[in-house]
């Protein structure tokens, strides 16, 4: 079964970095498409950013610029690098894999906590 495991979430300033990494486990082959989504309490579930497996990127607007997300189609591993972070970028980040082979699959990591405050 596939499963996805994030880390590097904690307690940043406002203007600091944080890297997130994204490890998976039972994808044989590359996810057609990996992502970061956050969600803030109250509010709904959001993509962050997505990266397919040639590497073409998508953000929300609120991150463009700052955030960056990378994938190593190799180790089936994704990462969020996020810069000059807000206080509004504060929520539980989580990893998403998904793909069709063998069989279709979309699979979610249990979050990892972002709190940026000073």
């Amino acid at each position: 079964q596939e499963r996805v495991v994030e880390s590097g979430g904690g307690l940043v300033q406002p203007g600091g970095s944080l890297r997130l990494s994204c490890a998976t486990s039972g994808i044989i082959f590359s996810p057609s498409l990996m992502g970061w989504y956050r969600q803030a309490p109250g509010k709904q579930r959001d993509l962050v950013a997505a990266i397919t497996t040639g590497g073409n990127t998508n953000y929300a607007a609120s991150v463009k610029g700052r955030f960056t997300i990378s994938r190593d189609n190799a180790k089936n591993t994704v990462s969020l690098q996020m810069n000059s972070l807000k206080p509004e970028d504060t929520a539980v980040y989580y990893c998403n894999a998904r793909g069709q082979l063998p069989a279709p699959y979309n699979a979610w990591g249990q979050g990892t906590q972002v709190t940026v405050s000073s």
